[in-house]
Formats: structure tokens, C-alpha cells, sequence
């Protein structure tokens, strides 16, 4: 029987070793910001698919893919391997529908056509699949439609889309890296494009890198200090692996699931409180309508946040806390030091972003039992940042 709290441990303690070996590393794509729209990552492959194109690697790619692709075709419909020339942005519309209808890219020759939705996942996301084939089956051509993508997800192929061939980007960048590897020559020659594939495939194949060496003894020793290092012991190694992994992720998203309900609990007790006290407490200190609402509608990374709405002409002042706190701090001209996330924060607007930042002495669980009326602390920071001064100790 799984021990629940010996997981809760467990998980908690191993969050700063493998959040370290998941952080962002140095890569191209990463650092441009690349191939994070379906259109940068379609003009990649398109690049790789021209056989005349700089990489100089001639019609590999298209290999490559048209193998993948016919992999996942009947032996009766196999298509050429090479000979198509490329085309980006392809309007598939039938001329009686209204809007347009863009395929990605299509490979096109006289005999055969492939149509292909480059996606993150393998979702048709509102195009239509009968548009592609017909497109490409003009001309009597054979036609094929192709779901390029990051994850496979047969659950979201639907509206025809179940009948493409789905080939995701690891299985052709696989393909790719070991044809480079068995090319000496070519590497030797193209070592810019070398590169550039390589950052490629570590972006979109390999993922993160393992852990350091400091982090793998860290891991150990949390393995060891809660009671799950027995499983070091046990056969076979994969199976215990993936059960281990199993069990902790589970565990891990039940901990995700709660903490985002519990932020959500946090939200709704400090807005409470900043209407029925902040907004009239500052307001009679400050004289008139100061603050005019409290309004708590953003959504993403500043979510945790509660808005006191100032009067016209003076910034905003937000009562901020857990990952919103985290994002400000880190965008503030002069950050917290040390902060301690376990508490509220208020921050002064200042165009679209913010000019200060003061942690509180306010704690999350204390939001959470409810402030009492009394409870001026977030009143005397709100009233000293209006006034621009530093709040009383």
C-alpha cells in the first residue's frame, strides 16, 4: 500500500532537483523564441524538405519523411520517396465555402501530393481534412494528408483528420540525426548546418538534459531519507522505473490540483477582505475615492492578484501573492531580496508594468482563516505607497 505522506514528502523534496535538471538550457530556438508558432517550425521542415535548399543534404529529408509516411500506409499506397518540389501556405478552399482553408505545407508531384497540418499536437484544430485530400487529388493525383506534430494524441484526431498519417517531429528528426551520423562527410563540410540541426533536434527530441552529478546525489539521498530507496533493489530495473515515475506523477498532479484550488481559495479571501476593509480603510485615511473598486479578472500569470482601482490619473495598486508575486519580483526595478513566498505582496503599477514592490507581513494561511476588520497591516502599505513612502514599521 502506497504511503500517501511519505509521497507528499517525497515529491515536495524532489521538486528543486528535478525543477533544476528541467530548467531552461542553452539552445538556439530557445533563446529566439523559435518554433514556438506552427509557421517558424513550418518553415523549418519546409527548409530541410527543398532538396536544393542550403542545408545541402539534397532529397534526404524527403526521404526520410515519405519512409515515415508510408510506414503508416497499405502497401497498395506507397508513394515516391523523392521528386516533389515544396510549397508553404497553400489555400485548400473549395471556392464555395466562405474564409480560407491553409494547409502548411504540400509536396506536389504530377502523380502524387501530400498534404500536411504541421501542429503541436495531433489535433485538425477546425481545418478540413476533405479540403486537403481533394486539393491534392487534383489532376488524378494520389493524394495523402499528413498531421505533422510535437505529440501524438489519437484522441484528438476526429472530422476525418483519423485518417491522416500522423508522423511526429522525433520520429523524423530521429531519422534525421542518424543519417547525419552516418555522414562523416557531409558534417565535415556543413558544420553551420550541422549546428543549426543539432540545436534542432535537442529543442524538439531530446528535451531537457539529465540531471548534473550534484543533483543525481540529491535525488538519492531524498530517496533514501523517505524511505523509497528499496526500490534501488528491485528487478527488473525499467518496470520498477516506470512504476516509480507512475506513482510520483500522480501524486504530483493530485499536490498541482490542490495547491491551484488553494490559490484559488487565497484569491477569494484576500479580495473579501480588501473590499470590505482595504478599499474603506484607505479611503477614510486618504479622504474621497481614493480606491474606487476592487476588481480580481486577470487571468494567467498575474491570476493571483487583487486590483484596488484608483481614482483617474493614479496607478493601480495590486494585492499579489504565489506565482504572481514570482513574476513581478522578478520584473520590479528594485526585486525583493529574499522573498517569502508564503506572504502578500503589493505592487504599484507604473505603465505596463510596475515601479515597486514591498513583501507584507501578511501570511497566506492567515488570508486563508480570514483577517479580521481589524487587521490594518495591508492598509498601512496600500496608504504608504499611494503616498509614496516607505510604510511604518
Amino acid at each position: 500500500m502506497v504511503d500517501e505522506a511519505a509521497l507528499t514528502q517525497l515529491v515536495t523534496s524532489l521538486v528543486p532537483t528535478m525543477s533544476r535538471s528541467l530548467a531552461e538550457q542553452f539552445n538556439v530556438f530557445r533563446v529566439m523564441h523559435h518554433g514556438t508558432h506552427e509557421k517558424q517550425l513550418s518553415n523549418v521542415f519546409a527548409w530541410l524538405l527543398r532538396a536544393d535548399a542550403s542545408h545541402h543534404l539534397g532529397d534526404a529529408f524527403q526521404r526520410i519523411l515519405l519512409a515515415r509516411i508510408n510506414s503508416a500506409l497499405s502497401p497498395d499506397e506507397q508513394l515516391p520517396l523523392v521528386g516533389f518540389r515544396v510549397v508553404q501556405e497553400v489555400d485548400t478552399t473549395v471556392a464555395a465555402d466562405p474564409g480560407k482553408d491553409i494547409a502548411d505545407i504540400v509536396l506536389l508531384r504530377d502523380d502524387a501530393a501530400v498534404m500536411i497540418e504541421n501542429f503541436e499536437t495531433s489535433d485538425g484544430h477546425g481545418h478540413d481534412y476533405e479540403n486537403y485530400l481533394t486539393y491534392g487529388s487534383a489532376n488524378q493525383r494520389r493524394s495523402v494528408v499528413v498531421m505533422l506534430c510535437g505529440r501524438e494524441e489519437r484522441q484528438r484526431l476526429s472530422m476525418g483528420w483519423e485518417e491522416a498519417a500522423v508522423i511526429t517531429y522525433a520520429e523524423v528528426l530521429d531519422d534525421l540525426r542518424a543519417h547525419l551520423d552516418a555522414n562523416r562527410r557531409w558534417r565535415a563540410d556543413n558544420p553551420r548546418q550541422d549546428v543549426f540541426i543539432n540545436e534542432l533536434v535537442d529543442q524538439f527530441v531530446e528535451g531537457p538534459e539529465a540531471m548534473s552529478l550534484h543533483d543525481q546525489l540529491t535525488f538519492i539521498k531524498t530517496m533514501c531519507e523517505t524511505g523509497e530507496s528499496a526500490r534501488y533493489g528491485r528487478r527488473p530495473n525499467d518496470v520498477v522505473a516506470k512504476e516509480f515515475a507512475e506513482q510520483v506523477a500522480q501524486h504530483a498532479q493530485r499536490q498541482f490540483e490542490d495547491g491551484r484550488r488553494t490559490l484559488g481559495s487565497v484569491k477569494r479571501s484576500l479580495r473579501q477582505h480588501a473590499e470590505r476593509v482595504v478599499r474603506r480603510r484607505v479611503n477614510e485615511l486618504l479622504g474621497g475615492a481614493a480606491v474606487r473598486s476592487v476588481s480580481a479578472n486577470y487571468q494567467g500569470q498575474w491570476e493571483w492578484c487583487s486590483t484596488l482601482v484608483t481614482a483617474d490619473g493614479e496607478p493601480n495598486i495590486f494585492l499579489e501573492f504565489g506565482p504572481t508575486a514570482v513574476t513581478e519580483n522578478e520584473r520590479a526595478p528594485e526585486p525583493v531580496s529574499h522573498p517569502d513566498y508564503s506572504r502578500v505582496f503589493v505592487t504599484r503599477q507604473a505603465g505596463a508594468g510596475i515601479d515597486r514592490i514591498i513583501e507584507t507581513e501578511v501570511t497566506l494561511a492567515e488570508v486563508l482563516a480570514g483577517l479580521p476588520d481589524d487587521d490594518e497591516r495591508l492598509v498601512g502599505t496600500v496608504v504608504a505607497m499611494m503616498q509614496d513612502r516607505s510604510p511604518s514599521s
